[in-house]
Formats: structure tokens, C-alpha cells, sequence
């Protein structure tokens, strides 16, 4: 397995200022749902910050995001250790695979693969 990039989510109500807050450090909008909104760095666009107001599908904002080359190699994985699985594992009309499994500290984790 290969983890791709790893991004922290902020749960926040105020996208935009973070945004505009956050391009004062150099980071550029890349992506924008309305619900979450992701910002990278242009020099090296895998390091990235997402604000989320929700989650579209999910029951919970999620504290991290990490992507894989093989998510259901993942899930697979995790769900053979125990993990609690948050959020089933499942393809979202955004374009990538997903589920959410809980760390030992409490954690909610995303992790996905694009499609």
C-alpha cells in the first residue's frame, strides 16, 4: 500500500476567511464543494489544509484525510484488526472511494482512493 497524501480537515464555519487566511501563508484554493473546501500549497500542491462545514455523507467531520493507491486493500485491513468503522466503505459522486475508521485515540480518519 502507498499512502499518496495525508491532509488535515478543520471543522469551521468560516471557509472563507480561513481561505483567505491561509493563502496569506501561500495557499491557493484547489477545491471548493461548498462543504468543504480544500487549499495547496503551489510549489507542492500533495501538501494541502480542508475546511468542512460537514461532511456530505459522513455522520461526522472527519479529523484527517488519507489518501491510498488501494483503498479496499485498506479497509480490508483494518477491519481484520478491529477498527472501528465510522463511515462504510463506499464510492461518493465526488469521485473517490471512501470509509472512516476511528484511531486508538478517538480519531475519525478518511481514508480514500480517486476512482
Amino acid at each position: 500500500m502507498t499512502v499518496r497524501r495525508v491532509v488535515p480537515n478543520l471543522r469551521t464555519e468560516a471557509v472563507e476567511e480561513n481561505r483567505d487566511f491561509y493563502g496569506l501563508l501561500g495557499f491557493e484554493e484547489v477545491m471548493n464543494l461548498g462543504w468543504i473546501t480544500t487549499v495547496a500549497s503551489p510549489s507542492a500542491p500533495q501538501e494541502q489544509v480542508s475546511f468542512m462545514t460537514h461532511d456530505l455523507t459522513g455522520p461526522v467531520v472527519p479529523d484527517l484525510s488519507v489518501e491510498v493507491d488501494d483503498v479496499d486493500a485498506v479497509y480490508a485491513a483494518v477491519r481484520a484488526r478491529g477498527a472501528e468503522i465510522v463511515h462504510p466503505l463506499q464510492d461518493e459522486e465526488w469521485g473517490v472511494r471512501r470509509f472512516f475508521v476511528r484511531d486508538p485515540d478517538g480519531r475519525v480518519v478518511n481514508v480514500l482512493s480517486h476512482r
